[in-house]
């Protein structure tokens, strides 16, 4: 009898646990905004309503102790402590710092929530996120002199005059479809314009650079960066954030196909396999009892404990924070930049890049011996939760041996390309022109870019197959090279 009446307090103290998370009440202005946008836009709605936000309030979240707290910051506005996080929580949060505040049915309401809005009650992830490379991303490439005139190359339309392709300005800036798809583009306000709804003419912000979820977003409060990127709108969900297909919308190559190559991998088998049955909203996330082989998320962002609930890794939101190396090569692999604003940087020739082209680091950005051990180690800590010291000292030692062969096989490609361009085969940064728009440059471009990343992010990523050989790596790269060694014989060299 006894056994049954433990059975029943517990059964009873769940559902009292779930009366209590499902009664978390909802402010009047959430269900004002409900009361027109669960008809008018249904799936937004209902995936609000199957997320976190829609059955907690502020306040029990901050009740959590330990490890599984989710809240970081240490005040929120008591007004928002016991409501649930609704529409009104997040687009009528501070209207005075959103310059497309306006005016709907009585409330001020913007429409670009941003990551400091977030801060309200995830300030530390805020703070991290800042000093990430991603919410960096808009700037640092556009931003960067020596980055626009590659994304000229590929942005531009090519158009045939007097028997000479040139690139001409594209009708329209396609950017926010390709490279900023990714690294954000920047918000701006352009007026107000009108449009006929369900409930009649309603007047809206014009905002330019709208709609976009990319890492560097510039957004309308000066904020950087889009915490939906890995977090979607509207239901927030930490699982879709752990996952890899969200990473691949960003990642899939050739550039950086660390998707592919993950999908490839060891890793990737086993998730592929195996994902249906790991729990992907625990929080800390227990490896050998939540999942058994790591995602993008485990090995860069998660708070990680083994089955005794011993830290493995912390949660971390500024990812670059377990990177000893900048894999993506511009146009070598290099130590990773301390600082998140790469603008910053200038080589040995004053350009900014981290390297010059010879290969030798920017100096002063760079992280030190020491630093980069120290990232080594914050990395290898999730490793070594599975493998044994000697795997990954060995993992550790291929991968540090690529990161050299294929810097040294980029500067063979640019040794040759530089003469190339000291013969007048090409013209170059040193006449003044675009370095990445000729068909040898496309070919010396694609070495590094393309193939030497591949290369690297195989080795990497502890796999990948046929990544690193045929599918886009040394077969490639080393076909690109002899190509470009044959154009080189065939330009004249000056006389004597």
């Amino acid at each position: 009898m006894k056994r049954f009446r433990n059975v029943d307090v517990l059964l009873l103290l769940l559902l009292l646990a779930a009366d209590a998370r499902a009664d978390a009440p909802m402010s009047p202005d959430t269900e004002a905004c409900l009361g027109c946008h669960d008809s008018i836009h249904p799936g937004i709605v209902q995936d609000w309503k199957a997320g976190r936000h829609a059955r907690t309030s502020p306040g029990e979240a901050m009740k959590v102790q330990g490890k599984a707290l989710l809240v970081s910051s240490q005040e929120v506005p008591k007004s928002l402590q016991g409501v649930t996080v609704g529409c009104a929580e997040c687009h009528t949060l501070r209207p005075e710092a959103h310059a497309d505040t306006f005016d709907h049915n009585g409330h001020e309401v913007h429409v670009v929530v941003s990551p400091d809005d977030c801060a309200v009650c995830h300030s530390v992830e805020r703070e991290q996120y800042g000093r990430n490379l991603m919410s960096h991303a808009y700037g640092n490439l556009m931003d960067n002199r020596v980055y626009k005139l590659l994304e000229a190359s590929i942005n531009g339309v090519p158009k045939l005059e007097k028997g000479r392709v040139v690139t001409a300005r594209p009708e329209m800036d396609p950017n926010p479809e390709s490279c900023l798809y990714c690294h954000g583009t920047r918000l701006s306000l352009g007026g107000t314009v009108t449009r006929d709804t369900d409930l009649g003419e309603m007047d809206f912000p014009e905002i330019r650079g709208w709609p976009n979820q990319g890492v560097g977003r510039v957004n309308l409060d000066g904020s950087l960066g889009a915490c939906t990127a890995c977090h979607p709108r509207h239901r927030f969900s930490l699982e879709t954030a752990r996952k890899p297909y969200t990473c691949k919308e960003c990642h899939a190559g050739p550039d950086v196909p660390a998707y592919k190559v993950y999908e490839a991998s060891k890793h990737g088998n086993i998730f592929s396999s195996q994902h249906k049955d790991w729990n992907f909203g625990a929080v800390p996330w227990t490896l050998g009892k939540d999942f058994t082989a790591p995602t993008c998320a485990a090995c860069h962002m998660s708070l990680l404990v083994n089955t005794d609930g011993k830290e493995i890794a912390e949660r971390t939101h500024e990812i670059k924070d377990r990177l000893a190396y900048r894999l993506f090569g511009l146009i070598y692999a290099h130590p990773h930049h301390r600082d998140a604003d790469t603008t910053l940087i200038r080589n040995r020739d004053g350009l900014p890049l981290p390297t010059d082209f010879q290969g030798r680091p920017a100096e002063g950005v760079l992280l030190n011996e020491k630093e980069r051990d120290q990232r080594r180690q914050a990395m290898q800590a999730s490793c070594l939760a599975c493998h044994t010291r000697s795997w990954v000292d060995g993992h550790w030692i291929r991968l540090e041996a690529t990161i050299r062969e294929t810097n040294d096989a980029t500067r063979t490609a640019t040794d040759l390309m530089q003469e190339i361009w000291k013969r007048g085969g090409a013209a170059g940064l040193a006449a003044g022109a675009n370095p990445f728009d000729e068909f040898i440059e496309k070919t010396w471009s694609e070495t590094w870019l393309f193939y030497a990343n591949s290369i690297r992010l195989s080795s990497a990523m502890a796999g990948g197959g046929d990544y690193g050989v045929f599918a886009y790596g040394r077969f490639q790269m080393s076909g690109n090279i002899q190509q470009i060694a044959d154009e080189s014989r065939r330009i004249p060299r000056p006389g004597p």
